[in-house]
């Protein structure tokens, strides 16, 4: 397999290198730079989206998913981004028309404008900061705990972060925006390639998809109904996780900004309903390697089943492919996450240029070392972990909807996302009560949340109106 890797990794790496020169300009300013001139076409569009989107947690969170916790995970993924897409449509329009009106250099900077308030940009930045840290380690996680699987002698455990994290230094530092989203055009195509070719081989390894789901049954009925052998997917959960998901435009800043740097309002909606076909093709796929390994590997540790379903019960050629797939999806995820967090850093200071550029590009520094710190401590549910993150930045979704919804928002919104998001983190933390009423902490706080935001608003809009 080594003959295969080394000229799969040649022809990743050499794509990168030509994407970056593409890329590259030596007197850039820093919006081209960091917003990619702003001229985003519908195809680099829908596969940055979705690369970024569905990354590593999707190829091997996902398939472990449905393996302990069964086909609900369907209903936990599927259908919340199919919701995702139609609210995508709305809100894409709502935002780029609001962004024209305040200028645009990323979301807390354009919040702190629409609100005319320091403190709103910085409430912005501080939610990205604690949930982006946490979910961009989950993707370097992920691929070390595989790759460390698959060549236990190679280099160590925290070497193949680090070997993660420098590579994703090097080319943001190189290309920007757009090098990053050519990067992810290269890691979406590889991605639905590679998930497709290991799930059909799985589900043929498992006797068809009739065989293996009466061998499911067989050993563990509870992954073929709701709630699942855990209990997981209840309805609080199940809704919950709708929520957090259909958020996702509105409260993390890659994919907002995503949206702003599209070409024209046709190119969004034409990249919303392509997103959607991506997400049912790329999930389906993980829900055959997961019942694979529900037949043959219901008893293994996460490392374990997915070096063997991805790599060894694989050809060679697909295996070394499923290896730089992985790598390119981490590589693709993490780098448009910690850029996304210099852009919001960069978007709340003021000065000339070049010293904005320095300092941001030092802060991408110090957020990548502090990923590869986060990468070491965290546990194997990746796609849980991913979860709360989608969870605890949706905290801040009515400041976000305010802005785009309001020439004067309401800063009342501010005040309400700021004790959603403070009790959410404390609750993380086991400080208050992860919890209340009988239902997790995010279903409550949506509870309350939304009915709270709904009425701040209809206030405001009459009021406003006299």
């Amino acid at each position: 397999m080594t003959g295969w890797l080394i000229f799969f990794f040649a022809l990743f790496l050499a794509s990168l290198g030509y994407a970056s020169y593409k890329s590259y300009n030596k007197n850039r300013s820093s919006d081209e730079f960091m917003l990619a001139g702003s001229n985003i076409g519908t195809i680099l569009g829908f596969l940055t989206f979705s690369a970024a989107l569905f990354s590593a947690f999707t190829f091997m969170g996902m398939p472990d998913f449905f393996r302990t916790h069964g086909v609900g995970a369907w209903i936990f993924l599927a259908f919340s981004d199919a919701l995702m897409v139609f609210f995508l449509i709305w809100f894409g329009y709502k935002l780029r028309k609001r962004a024209s009106e305040v200028g645009y250099k990323g979301v807390a900077g354009f919040i702190q404008s629409c609100f005319q308030n320091k403190w709103a940009g910085y409430l912005i930045f501080v939610s990205s900061f604690l949930f982006l840290i946490p979910y961009v380690a989950i993707q370097i996680r992920g691929i070390s705990i595989f790759l460390n699987a698959a060549f236990p002698d190679l280099i160590p455990y925290w070497g193949w972060s680090a070997i993660l994290v420098v590579i994703m230094l090097i080319y943001s530092e190189i290309g920007g925006l757009k090098a990053i989203m050519y990067s992810d055009a290269i890691q979406g195509v590889i991605l639905l390639v590679v998930i497709w070719i290991i799930g059909v081989t799985c589900l043929n390894m498992a006797g068809g998809l009739d065989s293996a789901l009466d061998k499911v049954a067989e050993s563990n009925a509870g992954l073929l109904a709701l709630p699942g052998p855990k209990g997981l997917f209840t309805s609080p959960f199940l809704i919950a996780s709708a929520i957090a998901i259909v958020m996702i435009p509105v409260s993390q800043p890659q994919f907002t900004t995503r949206l702003v740097v599209m070409k024209n309002l046709k190119s969004v909606h034409k990249m919303a309903y392509a997103v959607g076909i991506f997400a049912i093709l790329v999930i389906l796929p993980t829900a055959f390697i997961g019942l694979y390994g529900a037949v043959k590997y219901a008893d293994s540790s996460t490392a374990d089943f997915l070096s063997a379903a991805l790599l060894f019960d694989q050809a060679n050629p697909v295996a070394a492919l499923a290896v730089v797939g992985l790598f390119a999806a981490c590589l693709s995820t993490t780098n448009a996450q910690i850029f996304a967090l210099g852009t919001e850093l960069r978007s709340l200071l003021s000065g000339s240029d070049k010293r904005n550029m320095r300092i941001t590009q030092i802060a991408i520094l110090v957020f990548s070392l502090i990923v590869l710190v986060f990468s070491t401590y965290m546990t194997d549910e990746l796609v849980l972990l991913a979860r709360v993150s989608f969870a605890g930045t949706s905290m801040i979704a009515p400041v976000v909807l305010g802005a785009v919804l309001f020439k004067n928002p309401p800063k009342s919104l501010l005040i309400v996302s700021a004790i959603a998001l403070t009790y959410f983190v404390l609750s993380l933390l086991e400080l208050v009560p992860a919890g209340f009423t009988g239902l997790p902490t995010d279903a409550a706080m949506y509870c309350i949340l939304i009915p709270v935001t709904a009425i701040l608003m209809i206030a405001h809009h009459f009021t406003q109106k006299t």
